[in-house]
């Protein structure tokens, strides 16, 4: 088997196996804690720019197949794992978690201690790593993973985004007939794709929902000429502060029709209303993620994927209410407008293949569009 190095910025290195493509990618390097999903997360745009460690040790065992690709391409940098899975099992798998890694060029690593570089994350925090299995030198590439530029100030969301809009037809999936048909539309919904996920279009779709997908650049005039009943705010990569020209389009949309964000939408609605966001020390990344609802006091097991967050304090003072906290580090999940049909979460209710505890949410937001329910 070929050689792999990982070298992270502050000098720690970690040797094993090549896994996918050969070459090197560089990135930030998270690591998710997710046990399955594996799939989903190499084909989530809002992991653009990162190397992501998956820390349960066996990944690959049902292989990968068509259905569950949540956009139109593979987006991670690089992909780390303890033990990629060769001879998948499973009626559905299509490959081999390796071969679909290597047809589109994800250059990965595998055989390293993962419990080992989480810890080192959760101790240090997410930095820039790159994996080689083409450089020896493990000086050198943790010399060149140290001048690497950071996420932050990085605009990601031009680099997932669509070119042109399009519509969206394919409902939820069934066991035995795959993705279905959605009922008729009762509602105009025009989303902003900052790497939106299929699996928040076919939510939307399943609750009678027209859903326009519109790119990030988008103006709010040309929104509004599309007479929307709702609006939606994606998830994406990066650095929420470094697209300025999503930030402008929705504070134009503000109190003209409802809205609901999720992950990156979150972020950008806080920095809508003339709040701030700052970068997490590691982030969250997983399928696990208990969040409270404030209101009801109940618990979600919610999947997360993000590295920055809102400041509550900061948005509190412009009419938005903090509705959901993270358990495990006291951080805000979730707000809404006091007065206005607009809110959001950090996390994603739309998890595929789960949790689904939060599924309500979207069905929240068309009753917004019914006019049901306030802000």
């Amino acid at each position: 088997m070929t050689a792999a190095i990982l070298a992270l910025a502050d000098g720690r290195i970690f040797t094993g196996r090549a896994c996918g493509a050969a070459g090197e990618a560089h990135g930030e390097v998270v690591f998710n804690t997710s046990m399955t999903g594996y799939q989903e997360i190499l084909t989530d745009p809002s992991y653009r720019g990162q190397i992501v460690c998956m820390t349960y040790p066996l990944i690959g065992n049902y292989g990968i197949n068509p259905e569950d690709v949540e956009s139109r391409r593979p987006w991670v940098n690089g992909f780390i794992v303890k033990e990629a899975c060769a001879y998948p099992s499973n009626w559905r798998g299509r490959m081999s978690l390796e071969t679909y890694m290597r047809e589109h060029g994800i250059v990965g690593i595998q055989g390293i201690d993962t419990r080992a570089l989480t810890r080192h994350l959760r101790d240090r925090g997410a930095q820039e790593g790159i994996i080689s299995t083409v450089e020896t030198d493990a000086a050198r590439l943790a010399a060149k993973a140290q001048a690497l530029p950071g996420l932050i100030g990085r605009d990601l969301v031009s680099e997932v985004t669509i070119d042109q809009a399009h519509g969206w037809s394919e409902g939820d999936w069934s066991l035995t007939r795959g993705y279905t048909t959605p009922p008729a539309p009762r509602f105009k919904v025009v989303a902003f794709d900052s790497g939106i996920k299929r699996n928040i279009m076919r939510q939307l779709s399943s609750l009678g929902c027209e859903v326009e997908v519109v790119p990030a650049g988008t103006p709010a005039a040309a929104v509004l000429e599309r007479k929307p009943h709702g609006i939606f705010l994606s998830n994406g990569p990066g650095d929420p502060e470094a697209v300025p020209y999503l930030v402008e389009s929705v504070r134009g949309l503000i109190g003209k029709a409802p809205i609901f964000g999720i992950c990156l939408g979150n972020q950008i609605l806080g920095l809508a209303f003339g709040g701030e966001t700052y970068k997490l020390k590691f982030g969250h990344h997983g399928a696990n993620h208990p969040v409270k609802d404030l209101a009801t006091g109940r618990v979600e097991i919610t999947s997360q994927n993000h590295g920055f967050s809102v400041d509550p304090a900061s948005v509190a003072k412009v009419g938005l209410v903090e509705t959901h906290v993270n358990l495990n580090d006291g951080t805000s999940e979730g707000m809404r407008h006091r007065e206005l049909p607009v809110f959001s979460v950090q996390y994603h209710p739309e998890a595929s293949p789960g949790p689904h505890d939060s599924h309500y949410l979207f069905q929240r937001f068309v009753s917004l569009m019914e006019g049901k329910e306030g802000g």
